[in-house]
């Protein structure tokens, strides 16, 4: 079986993300990647790219995809919590990951979730370099995010 764009990234990632936040755990999908540190199992609070439909940027005529960071625990309160504590430091997270990342309600049906992520419109999915590009910018998320994550 051929590996996925998102294989690619996993690949690529290992590579990128400095060594000193630990091991990168990475499951890829034909439609995405989730991407975490610590337990085996993927974590609540994860960073992931993932292909959506068009509707999830206005900008997209045929799909979007989306990069970032989620928060998927079961109940409210705890995402809320999780996203409350990133804004606290949002000047600093967004020194590194700039000011296209949406901080708030996640894209999809589990309204319940949230996210700091951002889209893009139609990007070419064959082109040769898309899988650095993914990569590179989940690597962006997870400097700038993950250490505070943990505090």
């Amino acid at each position: 079986m051929e590996p996925s764009l998102f294989d690619d990234v996993a690949v690529i990632l290992r590579g990128l993300v400095p060594e000193d936040l630990g091991e990168v755990r990475a499951h890829a999908r034909r439609w995405g990647i989730k991407v975490w540190f610590g337990a085996a199992k993927p974590a609540r609070e994860h960073f992931e790219a993932q292909v959506l439909g068009r509707t999830a940027d206005p900008a997209a005529k045929v799909l979007a995809l989306e990069v970032g960071f989620h928060a998927e625990h079961p109940k409210e309160d705890e995402n809320a919590a999780v996203l409350e504590r990133l804004l606290a430091h949002e000047v600093e997270w967004r020194d590194i990951v700039g000011e296209e990342p949406v901080a708030g309600a996640f894209l999809g049906r589990a309204a319940h979730w949230r996210r700091i992520s951002e889209t893009w419109p139609d990007p070419d999915l064959s082109a040769p370099d898309i899988a650095f590009e993914v990569a590179a910018r989940i690597t962006d998320y997870v400097v700038a995010i993950e250490p505070l994550r943990r505090t």
